[in-house]
């Protein structure tokens, strides 16, 4: 083992606050010779009303990393208790959706982004009831694309997978996930759904400024875009779903996920080898990018990995400035938390933030 390698990235995260990047960040890892996650705070959890310094007990927004830490194990729990399988057409489950092209859709189509569904959609800007038969009959209108052998990153993709996990359950999504994920492991306290406002909260957009741009270029009116109170998520269509959606609406501290991805990637905790395998193995072989189900591997081309991280690292990000990476070749778990979305919307790129925090936790650790 080597130098610890926090003074180094303290230095790294306070450059990138400087630089304007964000108020605040919460860096952390996990190494084989770590029983408990380690974290690095810099900045402030909010600039305004008033501001508050960063702690690592705050809970972060943590976007479209929902995806990974939500669906993905969720998926491969039921493909276990065979109520799906890679090759189920998403109108086996979702009857209301049959005879549609996208009910023809498989759920590795969703799970890999190879659906045809568009990368984005204001599920909510024709003003019916937010609930799930609003969602299924908007999803259903939508123009899908051919199967053509293309990766294209989908949001609404992944809104459908949450509907389809509640409706072979029987029961919300948020509720689903506190039973076979959150409970076994006790970590309530540290991650969920619609957090409350009794949580320690890191500050998000006062404003929807980059959804705003998105309803004027397609000529839509962005009044229609659902308030955001402190305690729900960025994410307009997560909103509009109360808090609880497929592609965003988790919460969690910086110990919270980094336990979290831990459990969800050690054999015999909450998944079997052959399971973790199955959901980090490339399925998008020669498409440009490597994705695994839901994962998106360090093979990818111009990722946030970096070159420190092993080839068959997996990982994720969110909007909100969120990452996590997994390298299992050295047993390395790091994530990665701003709020870069305080107070408005900034169009930060942070992979090579994200990179350099890859390098020194990889040359520390190894």
């Amino acid at each position: 083992m080597k130098a610890d390698p926090a003074s180094a990235v303290h230095r790294l995260l306070a450059r990138a606050i400087r630089a304007g990047m964000a108020p605040g960040m919460v860096a952390g890892w996990l190494s084989p010779n770590d029983s408990d996650p380690r974290s690095v705070v810099a900045g402030h959890a909010c600039v305004r009303p008033v501001a508050e310094k960063m702690t690592e007990d705050r809970w972060f927004d943590l976007a479209s990393l929902t995806k990974v830490l939500v669906i993905t194990p969720l998926v491969l729990v039921a493909f276990r208790n065979q109520d799906l399988t890679l090759e189920t057409r998403v109108g086996q489950t979702l009857p209301e959706l049959g005879g549609t092209t996208l009910g023809a859709r498989r759920i590795r189509h969703l799970l890999t982004h190879t659906s045809g569904l568009p990368a984005w959609e204001p599920l909510y800007s024709r003003g019916e009831h937010p609930d799930s038969g609003a969602v299924i009959r908007r999803l259903a209108g939508l123009r899908v694309g051919e199967v053509r052998g293309e990766v294209v990153y989908s949001c609404p993709g992944f809104i459908l997978l949450g509907l389809i996990l509640e409706r072979l359950a029987g029961v919300p999504l948020d509720v689903l996930f506190e039973r076979l994920v959150l409970g076994p492991l006790s970590l309530a306290d540290e991650i969920g759904f619609r957090p409350g406002l009794g949580r320690p909260l890191v500050s998000g957009a006062h404003i929807p400024g980059a959804e705003q741009a998105l309803m004027i270029e397609r000529g839509l009116e962005p009044d229609c875009i659902p308030e955001n109170p402190a305690g729900l998520p960025d994410d307009g269509n997560a909103r509009f779903l109360g808090g609880v959606a497929g592609n965003a609406g988790l919460f969690g501290t910086m110990r919270g996920v980094l336990e979290l991805a831990r459990a969800a990637h050690t054999p015999g905790v909450l998944l079997t080898g052959d399971e973790i395998a199955l959901a980090t193995r490339d399925h998008t072989p020669g498409l440009g990018q490597a994705r695994g189900l839901g994962w998106q591997l360090a093979a990818s081309p111009g990722c946030s990995a970096g070159p420190a991280l092993s080839p068959d690292s997996f990982g994720h990000t969110g909007f909100t400035g969120t990452s996590l990476w997994i390298d299992p070749k050295r047993g390395l778990s790091m994530a990665l938390f701003s709020n870069r979305v305080h107070p408005g919307h900034r169009p930060t790129d942070l992979h090579p933030l994200r990179r350099r925090f890859h390098h020194l936790v990889v040359e520390a650790c190894t």
